[in-house]
């Protein structure tokens, strides 16, 4: 497609699978012109959804007249308000993302690849989008577009990223809480290399800002099952620390809280109802967006 062509995170067959998927979302959303899905709330459009008793102050007009002439009971025709979402990607950018063991790609041109098959779904659907990029703050911030030519800088911005500084994910999202006003989708793609209480005081904050919230998680496999084994340097690409570690001691206790830590995440995510997925890099990136497009 002529709108992808060149693009290395977005290239044109990747774009062909994902025309006709849509993400949707599960909380009201303050779109302010009508678009594809329907909200939860109710207002004026034209599909049907209940009736309701009349109530002092309604307006006369909305009474259904003709079942008052069948029931002598005065009702209302209550419609689905069809909106349109506004989407805020939030990618980190921190040196941990660069980070590539046993996966195809490092997990920060995998994320990238995520962040550009979103963007780009949520305008081949109508929608509006934005790029918020961080580490350990916001370093930068795209407006919002609803255009594939608006779409364009994006892209493209995607294709400078260098991962390398410190990142605090609890610190952006707080940033970004203030910055996404109303009520909007949020999706944050990140490996989530913090202590899982910080990350969802900051999922909690988008959540109580009104924000329909997405963790994309994504991890190499080798952090998922430890595969190494005997003594190894182990070097933090954010603080450049090494420490030697014998990788059969520790395995055990290692996969033991990795399955903690992911199962905190998950419940602390289900406790404001926002979406998480895990996405292994050596996962399509094309079945992580299905995945999400099919969880409302």
């Amino acid at each position: 497609m002529a709108e992808s062509k060149g693009y290395r995170y977005l290239p044109p067959q990747m774009a062909e699978r994902l025309r006709g998927l849509e993400i949707g979302v599960r909380r009201p959303m303050d779109g302010s012109h009508q678009g594809l899905h329907r909200s939860p709330s109710f207002g004026s459009s034209v599909e049907f959804a209940e009736y309701r008793e009349y109530a002092h102050g309604d307006p006369i007009s909305r009474i259904d007249w003709p079942v008052y002439g069948r029931s002598d009971r005065y009702v209302i025709r209550q419609f689905h308000e069809d909106v349109s979402i506004r989407c805020t990607i939030l990618l980190d950018i921190s040196a941990s993302m660069a980070y590539r063991q046993d996966g195809p790609l490092s997990k920060m041109e995998y994320a990238c690849h995520l962040a550009a098959g979103i963007m780009y779904v949520m305008i081949q659907q109508g929608d509006s989008v934005s790029l918020i990029t961080f580490d350990r703050e916001i370093r930068q911030h795209y407006e919002p577009c609803g255009t594939f030519v608006g779409l364009r800088p994006m892209l493209l911005g995607l294709e400078e990223i260098e991962p390398k500084n410190e990142g605090d994910i609890e610190a952006a999202l707080h940033v970004a809480a203030e910055m996404c006003k109303g009520r909007s989708l949020v999706v944050l793609i990140s490996d989530l290399l913090q202590e899982p209480d910080r990350i969802l005081r900051g999922v909690h904050h988008l959540y109580h800002d009104g924000k329909d919230v997405t963790l994309l998680h994504v991890l190499d496999p080798a952090e998922l099952s430890l595969p190494m084994s005997g003594l190894v340097e182990v070097v933090s690409l954010e603080t450049r620390r090494k420490l030697v570690v014998d990788l059969r001691q520790i395995r055990d206790a290692y996969l033991a809280q990795m399955q903690e830590y992911l199962e905190q995440l998950r419940r602390g995510c289900q406790e404001v109802r926002a979406d998480y997925l895990l996405a292994e890099t050596r996962m399509d990136a094309y079945d992580v967006i299905l995945k999400r497009s099919r969880a409302v």
